[in-house]
């Protein structure tokens, strides 16, 4: 499989281990972190454990023997399968505070993994790693980002067919050995049943009731497993935003599954031919560009916002001081609406985006532009001059 540059995310993960002694290098299953961490830890000597493997997870049986010596940087792979490591990681930390001493991988949230407690605060820096950017594989490759995913091996993969057959592969094993690796148990039955309903609920606010219903399980149950799937990076729960006006607002979150091409096999699409034909085409634009955004701008406080009067905005989110607003259309022939007014004086938006699918860039009114998701995705400084 060839290698792809990721030159923000290797520059990310480059400073983070300049500045601190211990670097959390957070994703998603098989997204590639142990791939950059190969990359970026260029100095020798260094060290490597992979905790899903048995040798390694037994050399780690006397961690203070096995850590303290081996290597200029230590790079712990899979850490979530050994949460009793970090106090070890601690006392060498405190001993020593030299910058890029560990970097740990972990496929779950920093909680989760077990750095977001207090036992490393002050000694850790977070860095998350998306699924390919579409920077990083040129805005030519949209349609297959878009299909596929940004998972490696399925957007690499020589065609179609073998990307749908490795998909539904990770999906079956995610299911059946690693939410349960995460420290999850539950039946993968009836989890394969939430997360192909929450599919279809992909970009639609969170109704627990219905979900729970459908499979026949508390609303208590579905709370725990979406929690869990997003725990495992591998759905987003976008949360709303209350701004200070009269109007009744929406308190839920919407729900995402984050990587499109996995959304895409769960809904049993194959092809851009049948996700064209699919109702829910618009809703897996909308979820792919929100990713990538996301992706490109991590510490943007995101956010949705909606009405019960039925104004609503994608996404919200704080860009170099300023709040900017983004509406996601899958049409080449964007205009404005009421809604967008709506926000746009409710939020008191700087300006707001509408993210399509042509190639243009068109002022629609006053503080509203239209940018093709190409440009949005790709461009050096897309957002400068609005």
């Amino acid at each position: 499989m060839r290698l792809i540059d990721r030159p923000i995310d290797r520059t990310a993960l480059l400073d983070a281990v300049a500045r601190s002694p211990v670097t959390l290098l957070t994703g998603p299953r098989q997204v590639g972190k142990s791939t950059l961490a190969r990359q970026v830890i260029v100095s020798s000597p260094s060290a490597f454990f992979d905790l899903e493997d048995y040798r390694d997870l037994a050399r780690l049986a006397e961690p203070m023997l096995a850590l303290r010596d081996a290597g200029e940087t230590i790079v712990i792979d899979e850490a979530q399968r050994s949460p009793g490591l970090f106090p070890t990681l601690r006392v060498l930390v405190d001993e020593n505070r030299r910058p890029g001493r560990f970097v740990i991988l972990g496929s779950a949230s920093p909680d989760l993994v077990g750095l977001g407690s207090e036992s490393l605060a002050g000694r850790v820096t977070f860095v998350s790693l998306p699924g390919f950017r579409l920077s990083d594989v040129g805005a030519d490759s949209l349609d297959d980002l878009w299909l596929r995913g940004g998972l490696p091996e399925s957007f690499l993969a020589p065609e179609n067919s073998v990307s749908n057959l490795w998909r539904d592969d990770y999906i079956t094993t995610f299911l059946e050995r690693d939410l349960a690796g995460l420290g999850f148990r539950f039946p993968s039955t009836t989890m394969r049943r939430f997360w192909t309903m929450l599919a279809h609920y992909h970009g639609q606010r969170w109704n627990g009731a219905e979900i729970a219903q459908s499979i026949d399980v508390s609303q208590s149950t579905v709370r725990r497993y979406v929690d869990a799937l997003a725990d495992a990076l591998v759905v987003r729960q976008l949360p709303p935003w209350f701004a200070n006006v009269s109007k009744r607002q929406v308190k839920a979150p919407k729900v995402y599954i984050r990587d499109t091409g996995l959304l895409h096999r769960l809904l049993g699409i194959g092809s851009m031919l049948e996700l064209e034909r699919h109702p829910k085409l618009g809703a897996s634009w909308e979820g792919m560009v929100i990713e990538q955004l996301l992706a490109r701008f991590p510490r943007a406080a995101p956010s949705h916002w909606a009405t019960h009067g039925g104004a609503e905005l994608d996404l919200r989110l704080d860009i170099g001081g300023r709040v900017l607003g983004f509406e996601v259309k899958r049409t080449d022939r964007p205009s404005t609406s009421r809604s967008m007014r709506s926000a746009i004086a409710d939020l008191d938006l700087d300006h707001l985006v509408v993210v399509h699918a042509g190639q243009h860039r068109a002022a629609l009114a006053k503080r509203i532009t239209a940018i093709g998701a190409a440009e949005l995705l790709t461009a050096q400084a897309p957002l400068r001059d609005l």
